[in-house]
């Protein structure tokens, strides 16, 4: 395995706008990437393996809901704090960043803001740590840009309800101890239920050949009537607005993360184009290379500025919807694309295993469609911008 070199970038001198806590925070994140997760990724994506071992690094390093207070477990630190982490996190792999972010903004986020006290106390410590992990489950087979349209029910029966349905495609689904499920009620209206590991009925079956994140476990969530305690159910917040407003805070941690992403895409391809020779001379010296880094270096400057902002206007509590699925859309777009630039760079070696850009291109694919479709995110602002709903 080639040594971590990585070196950030920082064109515009960013780290001026961040605290001394945002530095240390940050660069905890860098060296624990560097030291636990580099050495091992390559062969994980390989052998299409989630790398369980890495749960308590995880943890150790504010991973698991990083803005949850402390009485709760978290480390009770800033939105900017929490997208630093993410952007560290994501410069390793997206799918280890995913498996973060469920945890965090999917699973802590809705039982901190929706839960009872005795929901918090009960899981929350729990996921701060890693000794339990949680999984989403908001998609379905048929119904993925258009949650409200969802099957899954759950019907009233005393002291508990009756869940049935299945999501799909769900993060850390695999091996999770609790899964926040959104379903209709009898009156169709969405709640969030916490379905736990050993409930009758239901299971967790794993996603298989996948070509993008591959260190990551995706899976289903089957509920054959499975009985949930009426205890298990989120009541603070019901309506489609609930999920919504998780996802909020997931694509918020997505537009720092795939910075990350583009990081390491343009860092390496940047190393490269300095080492390998053709005509006589570094491929950086030849114009049509310089021109790719100069455009990926200014994508990412830019976007390093639009998660700035949106970090501050997210802690003042300012920030919109629509301004976080404009960075999310934006990030993304920017970070695939560099990574396809990058990778034409590096030629043939491109594709391999020996660096990783192939496996951040892959990954991407999946981030440019998860919560939220690349063309479901430009609705959104279109929407925002004219008061005209496109979507129906």
């Amino acid at each position: 395995m080639k040594p971590d070199l990585f070196e950030a970038p920082d064109y515009y001198n960013l780290d001026d706008l961040l605290t001394e806590e945002h530095i240390m925070i940050r660069d905890a994140a860098r060296a624990w990437v560097k030291r636990d997760v580099s050495p091992i990724i390559e062969q994980a994506a390989q052998d299409a393996k989630f790398p369980k071992s890495i749960i308590p690094g995880l943890a150790s390093i504010g991973a698991f809901g990083p803005y949850i207070p402390e009485e709760y477990g978290g480390a009770g630190l800033d939105q900017i704090s929490y997208g630093l982490i993410m952007q560290e996190i994501e410069r390793g792999d997206s799918g280890v960043r995913s498996t973060a972010s469920v945890q965090s903004s999917l699973v802590m986020y809705p039982i901190w803001k929706y839960g009872t006290e005795e929901q918090k106390q009960k899981f929350l410590p729990k996921l701060a740590s890693g000794e339990f992990m949680g999984s989403f489950g908001l998609t379905e087979p048929d119904h993925g840009s258009n949650p409200s349209g969802m099957v899954t029910r759950f019907k009233d029966a005393g002291d508990h309800v009756i869940l049935n349905g299945a999501k799909l495609w769900i993060s850390n689904s695999p091996f999770c101890d609790v899964a926040v499920v959104w379903a209709k009620d009898e009156n169709d209206r969405i709640h969030g239920l916490l379905v736990e590991r050993g409930m009758e009925g239901f299971t967790t079956p794993e996603t298989h050949n996948k070509w993008s994140l591959r260190a990551s476990a995706t899976g289903e969530l089957i509920f054959q009537d499975v009985k949930v305690p009426k205890s298990n159910i989120l009541p603070g917040r019901s309506g489609l607005g609930a999920p919504l407003s998780c996802l909020d805070s997931a694509r918020f941690g997505i537009a720092w993360g795939a910075i990350g992403a583009a990081m390491d895409c343009y860092d390496t391809a940047l190393r490269y184009s300095k080492e390998r020779i053709q005509f006589g001379k570094p491929i950086a010296g030849f114009q049509l290379q310089q021109k790719k880094l100069a455009e990926m270096i200014t994508e990412i400057t830019k976007a390093q500025l639009l998660a700035w902002r949106l970090g501050v206007l997210r802690e003042q509590g300012k920030a919109t919807s629509a301004q976080i699925s404009m960075a999310k859309r934006n990030n993304v777009e920017i970070a695939i694309n560099i990574a396809r630039e990058a990778r034409q760079m590096l030629g043939g070696m491109g594709i391999t295993g020996e660096y990783s850009i192939m496996r951040h291109s892959m990954n991407l694919e999946s981030v440019i469609t998860y919560e939220g479709t690349h063309d479901i995110h430009l609705l959104i602002t279109g929407l925002d911008i004219t008061g005209e709903n496109a979507f129906s």
